[in-house]
């Protein structure tokens, strides 16, 4: 498969779907319930859902669809995926409902569990980040296209840039980074927006403690990785991908600078 020619369809099957997404939410007509987990869904997640697999289906007819809103397949079965999308049609449901504007379309291509090609698309500001494995990462805007790096820090590192929740208690952040270390924290929405603010170097990381899916991390682990940086759980291993029976994330970091010694940064 020739990854790069499927790129300029996906950007306007992201568009698309992000336009569905953003309808609904000019609108502010929408239904919403609780999922099992006890996080939300609304109707905007599901129409998004329903037509982006829709279109991924006729692009690439022969690719299986793993999506946080249909993602109840057995380990069995996704197992003998070698490749598959896995897709966050509104990354940022909560942020959706609360009105913010930050939340964000996730496409993922997977291969061998490892996200091989990303792309979200943030519909407020017009905005899409794409990566592909060995091509780099890239930031679309109305602007036109440039390519991303993530920011490498002066060493001796005396501060951390940190994009954080807007619902994050501060204090699990300051307990997990070595004291003699300062912090400057700037909240955003979306966990795929704040891993792109890392990947283009506007922030050096993102620590993500709580439920999470693998849907929420594959775009965006693409992405960061192209731009010159990681992403991690705590103990810093690498995330895994389709294999395990729970599609659940542990806490992780995004970071930007591969080469500082986060096992002397992360102390708690």
């Amino acid at each position: 498969m020739q990854i790069m020619t499927l790129i300029p369809e996906l950007k306007k099957i992201a568009r698309a779907t992000g336009a569905v997404i953003y309808d609904i939410y000019q609108s502010g007509e929408f239904e919403q319930e609780m999922k099992l987990d006890h996080t939300p869904v609304t109707s905007a997640d599901i129409a998004a859902h329903n037509y982006l697999s829709t279109q991924l289906a006729l692009l690439t007819p022969d690719i299986p669809i793993l999506s946080e809103e249909d993602c109840d397949i057995a380990i069995a079965e996704r197992q003998s995926w070698d490749t598959y999308w896995l897709l966050d049609p509104l990354d940022g449901t909560q942020e959706f409902i609360s009105r913010s504007g930050d939340f964000a379309t996730i496409i993922a291509l997977v291969h061998n569990n490892k996200p091989i090609l990303g792309m979200i698309y943030g519909p407020k500001d017009d905005v899409l980040y794409w990566a592909v494995d060995g091509e780099g990462a890239y930031k679309e805007t109305r602007d036109g296209e440039e390519q991303i790096f993530s920011h490498t820090c002066p060493q001796p590192l005396t501060s951390l840039n940190v994009v954080v929740s807007r619902v994050q208690n501060p204090d699990n952040i300051r307990n997990l980074v070595a004291n003699d270390i300062d912090l400057e924290l700037q909240s955003l929405g979306s966990a795929s927006l704040k891993g792109c603010l890392v990947a283009e170097g506007k922030a050096d990381c993102y620590i993500r403690f709580g439920i999470t899916g693998e849907w929420d991390t594959a775009g965006t682990q693409c992405i960061v990785a192209e731009a010159g940086g990681a992403i991690l759980d705590l103990n810093l291993n690498p995330l895994s991908y389709n294999q395990r029976d729970t599609l659940k994330n542990p806490d992780f970091i995004v970071l930007g600078d591969r080469n500082l010694t986060w096992a002397e940064i992360l102390t708690g």
